[in-house]
Protein backbone atom coordinates (compact mmCIF):
# COMPACT_ATOMS: atom_id res chain seq x y z
CA UNK A 1 0.00 0.00 0.00
CA UNK A 2 1.73 3.24 -1.53
CA UNK A 3 1.49 5.93 1.16
CA UNK A 4 1.86 9.60 1.18
CA UNK A 5 3.11 12.54 3.21
CA UNK A 6 0.87 15.06 4.33
CA UNK A 7 2.07 18.90 5.35
CA UNK A 8 0.03 21.17 7.42
CA UNK A 9 0.85 24.74 7.17
CA UNK A 10 -0.16 26.73 10.52
CA UNK A 11 0.54 29.95 11.07
CA UNK A 12 0.13 32.08 14.61
CA UNK A 13 -1.81 35.25 13.25
CA UNK A 14 -5.06 35.27 11.74
CA UNK A 15 -6.85 38.20 10.38
CA UNK A 16 -10.88 37.35 10.47
CA UNK A 17 -11.12 34.46 13.08
CA UNK A 18 -7.59 35.99 15.42
CA UNK A 19 -5.76 33.21 16.81
CA UNK A 20 -7.86 30.62 14.68
CA UNK A 21 -5.63 27.72 14.78
CA UNK A 22 -5.45 27.52 18.33
CA UNK A 23 -9.28 28.76 19.23
CA UNK A 24 -11.20 26.66 21.58
CA UNK A 25 -13.11 24.50 18.96
CA UNK A 26 -15.66 21.40 20.65
CA UNK A 27 -12.55 21.49 23.88
CA UNK A 28 -9.50 21.26 21.93
CA UNK A 29 -7.47 23.72 20.02
CA UNK A 30 -9.21 23.89 16.16
CA UNK A 31 -6.26 22.43 14.58
CA UNK A 32 -6.54 18.91 16.78
CA UNK A 33 -9.78 18.00 14.87
CA UNK A 34 -7.95 17.25 11.33
CA UNK A 35 -4.83 16.07 12.98
CA UNK A 36 -6.94 13.54 14.49
CA UNK A 37 -8.55 12.43 11.55
CA UNK A 38 -5.14 12.71 10.04
CA UNK A 39 -3.74 10.17 12.89
CA UNK A 40 -6.23 7.87 11.99
CA UNK A 41 -5.48 7.36 8.27
CA UNK A 42 -3.46 4.62 7.08
CA UNK A 43 -1.95 6.09 4.19
CA UNK A 44 -0.23 8.83 5.84
CA UNK A 45 2.99 8.16 6.25
CA UNK A 46 4.54 11.64 7.82
CA UNK A 47 2.91 14.53 8.57
CA UNK A 48 4.78 17.86 8.60
CA UNK A 49 3.24 21.07 10.42
CA UNK A 50 4.82 24.27 9.11
CA UNK A 51 4.52 27.14 11.39
CA UNK A 52 5.81 30.61 12.14
CA UNK A 53 4.23 30.72 16.40
CA UNK A 54 6.13 29.28 19.08
CA UNK A 55 2.85 28.70 21.53
CA UNK A 56 1.59 26.09 18.33
CA UNK A 57 5.23 24.13 17.78
CA UNK A 58 4.68 23.87 21.87
CA UNK A 59 0.99 22.51 21.82
CA UNK A 60 1.78 19.99 18.51
CA UNK A 61 4.78 18.32 20.13
CA UNK A 62 2.72 18.35 23.20
CA UNK A 63 -0.13 16.64 21.96
CA UNK A 64 0.65 14.74 18.73
CA UNK A 65 4.24 12.81 18.77
CA UNK A 66 4.39 12.00 14.97
CA UNK A 67 4.41 15.30 13.23
CA UNK A 68 7.56 16.54 12.53
CA UNK A 69 7.71 20.46 12.52
CA UNK A 70 9.00 22.78 10.06
CA UNK A 71 9.95 25.98 11.04
CA UNK A 72 8.83 29.00 8.63
CA UNK A 73 11.53 31.31 7.75
CA UNK A 74 11.45 35.24 8.01
CA UNK A 75 11.24 35.20 4.46
CA UNK A 76 8.07 33.73 4.50
CA UNK A 77 6.06 35.50 7.06
CA UNK A 78 3.15 37.68 6.56
CA UNK A 79 -0.15 37.45 5.46
CA UNK A 80 -0.13 38.07 1.66
CA UNK A 81 2.70 35.14 1.32
CA UNK A 82 1.26 32.66 -1.53
CA UNK A 83 0.83 29.14 -0.40
CA UNK A 84 2.77 28.01 -2.96
CA UNK A 85 5.85 29.57 -1.22
CA UNK A 86 5.36 27.38 1.83
CA UNK A 87 4.98 24.71 0.01
CA UNK A 88 8.11 24.98 -1.85
CA UNK A 89 10.03 25.85 0.92
CA UNK A 90 8.61 22.69 2.71
CA UNK A 91 9.20 20.35 -0.28
CA UNK A 92 12.89 20.94 0.01
CA UNK A 93 13.44 19.97 3.52
CA UNK A 94 11.43 16.71 2.59
CA UNK A 95 12.59 13.23 0.58
CA UNK A 96 8.89 12.15 -0.23
CA UNK A 97 7.81 12.38 -3.35
CA UNK A 98 3.90 12.38 -2.88
CA UNK A 99 2.06 14.57 -1.28
CA UNK A 100 -1.16 15.69 0.62
CA UNK A 101 -2.10 19.06 1.83
CA UNK A 102 -4.81 20.08 4.06
CA UNK A 103 -5.62 23.03 6.65
CA UNK A 104 -6.55 23.22 10.29
CA UNK A 105 -9.90 24.97 8.73
CA UNK A 106 -11.62 22.13 7.23
CA UNK A 107 -12.41 20.12 11.01
CA UNK A 108 -15.40 18.40 9.43
CA UNK A 109 -13.39 16.70 6.42
CA UNK A 110 -13.39 12.94 7.28
CA UNK A 111 -10.88 10.05 7.59
CA UNK A 112 -12.46 8.04 5.22
CA UNK A 113 -12.19 10.92 2.59
CA UNK A 114 -8.56 10.88 2.86
CA UNK A 115 -8.02 7.62 2.59
CA UNK A 116 -10.57 7.09 -0.57
CA UNK A 117 -8.51 10.61 -2.13
CA UNK A 118 -5.06 9.14 -1.78
CA UNK A 119 -6.68 5.34 -3.27
CA UNK A 120 -7.95 7.17 -6.21
CA UNK A 121 -4.78 9.26 -6.75
CA UNK A 122 -2.55 6.41 -6.69
CA UNK A 123 -5.00 4.63 -9.35
CA UNK A 124 -5.18 7.59 -11.41
CA UNK A 125 -1.89 8.56 -11.49
CA UNK A 126 -0.68 7.74 -15.25
CA UNK A 127 -3.73 9.81 -16.23
CA UNK A 128 -3.99 12.55 -13.87
CA UNK A 129 -0.36 14.31 -12.19
CA UNK A 130 -2.52 16.03 -9.25
CA UNK A 131 -6.19 16.09 -7.57
CA UNK A 132 -7.95 18.71 -5.62
CA UNK A 133 -11.00 18.81 -3.89
CA UNK A 134 -14.50 20.43 -5.20
CA UNK A 135 -18.00 21.33 -4.15
CA UNK A 136 -20.25 20.11 -6.64
CA UNK A 137 -23.08 22.73 -7.71
CA UNK A 138 -26.32 22.86 -9.71
CA UNK A 139 -27.71 25.96 -9.42
CA UNK A 140 -28.51 28.67 -11.73
CA UNK A 141 -25.70 30.97 -11.60
CA UNK A 142 -24.93 34.46 -12.87
CA UNK A 143 -22.33 37.29 -13.65
CA UNK A 144 -22.61 40.18 -11.64
CA UNK A 145 -24.37 41.96 -14.58
CA UNK A 146 -27.19 39.31 -13.82
CA UNK A 147 -26.56 37.86 -17.11
CA UNK A 148 -27.04 33.74 -16.68
CA UNK A 149 -23.61 31.78 -16.50
CA UNK A 150 -24.64 28.40 -17.15
CA UNK A 151 -28.34 28.27 -17.71
CA UNK A 152 -31.13 29.47 -20.22
CA UNK A 153 -33.80 31.45 -18.24
CA UNK A 154 -35.90 30.78 -21.36
CA UNK A 155 -35.84 26.59 -20.63
CA UNK A 156 -36.15 26.80 -16.59
CA UNK A 157 -34.36 23.33 -16.56
CA UNK A 158 -34.86 21.54 -13.06
CA UNK A 159 -31.88 22.35 -11.46
CA UNK A 160 -30.43 18.51 -11.63
CA UNK A 161 -30.93 19.04 -15.29
CA UNK A 162 -28.34 21.88 -15.29
CA UNK A 163 -24.81 20.95 -16.48
CA UNK A 164 -22.28 21.37 -12.64
CA UNK A 165 -19.99 22.67 -12.09
CA UNK A 166 -17.39 22.77 -9.10
CA UNK A 167 -16.33 24.90 -6.48
CA UNK A 168 -12.41 24.35 -5.44
CA UNK A 169 -13.30 24.23 -1.58
CA UNK A 170 -9.89 23.99 -0.04
CA UNK A 171 -10.49 20.73 1.66
CA UNK A 172 -7.08 19.36 0.23
CA UNK A 173 -4.61 19.00 -2.49
CA UNK A 174 -2.60 15.95 -3.74
CA UNK A 175 0.48 16.29 -5.59
CA UNK A 176 3.61 14.72 -6.09
CA UNK A 177 6.94 16.54 -5.88
CA UNK A 178 7.58 16.61 -9.54
CA UNK A 179 4.00 17.91 -10.93
CA UNK A 180 4.59 20.58 -8.14
CA UNK A 181 7.77 21.89 -9.79
CA UNK A 182 6.37 21.62 -13.25
CA UNK A 183 3.31 23.40 -12.42
CA UNK A 184 4.40 25.95 -9.74
CA UNK A 185 0.65 25.00 -8.26
CA UNK A 186 -0.70 22.86 -5.16
CA UNK A 187 -4.29 23.09 -6.77
CA UNK A 188 -4.21 22.58 -10.30
CA UNK A 189 -0.82 20.68 -11.63
CA UNK A 190 -1.03 20.10 -15.46
CA UNK A 191 -3.90 17.70 -15.37
CA UNK A 192 -5.74 17.61 -12.57
CA UNK A 193 -8.27 14.76 -10.72
CA UNK A 194 -11.60 17.12 -9.07
CA UNK A 195 -12.33 14.89 -6.52
CA UNK A 196 -16.04 16.15 -5.11
CA UNK A 197 -16.48 16.33 -1.10
CA UNK A 198 -20.06 16.37 0.36
CA UNK A 199 -21.56 20.01 1.59
CA UNK A 200 -21.06 19.24 5.18
CA UNK A 201 -17.00 18.04 4.74
CA UNK A 202 -16.12 20.85 2.64
CA UNK A 203 -17.30 23.93 5.35
CA UNK A 204 -13.78 26.01 5.12
CA UNK A 205 -13.27 28.32 8.34
CA UNK A 206 -12.59 32.25 7.02
CA UNK A 207 -15.06 34.05 9.05
CA UNK A 208 -16.31 33.84 12.76
CA UNK A 209 -19.91 32.51 11.94
CA UNK A 210 -17.91 29.88 9.89
CA UNK A 211 -16.30 28.98 12.63
CA UNK A 212 -19.29 28.59 14.84
CA UNK A 213 -20.98 26.49 12.18
CA UNK A 214 -18.35 24.19 12.07
CA UNK A 215 -18.10 23.52 15.37
CA UNK A 216 -21.99 22.92 15.78
CA UNK A 217 -22.03 20.54 13.04
CA UNK A 218 -19.01 18.88 14.31
CA UNK A 219 -20.42 18.23 17.82
CA UNK A 220 -23.85 17.02 16.29
CA UNK A 221 -22.37 15.06 13.67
Amino acid sequence: MEKIDLLLPMKGHSERVPNKNLKNFAGAPLYHAILKKINDSRRINKIYVNTDSEEIRVDVKKNFERVVIIDRPDSLLGDNVSMNRIIEHDLSKIDGEHFIQTHSTNPLLNTATIDNAINLYFRNIENYDSMFSVTKLQTRLYKANGEPLNHNPDELKRTQELPPVYEENSNFYIFSKESFQKSGSRRIGLNPYLFSTGQLESIDIDEPDDFKLAELLYQNF
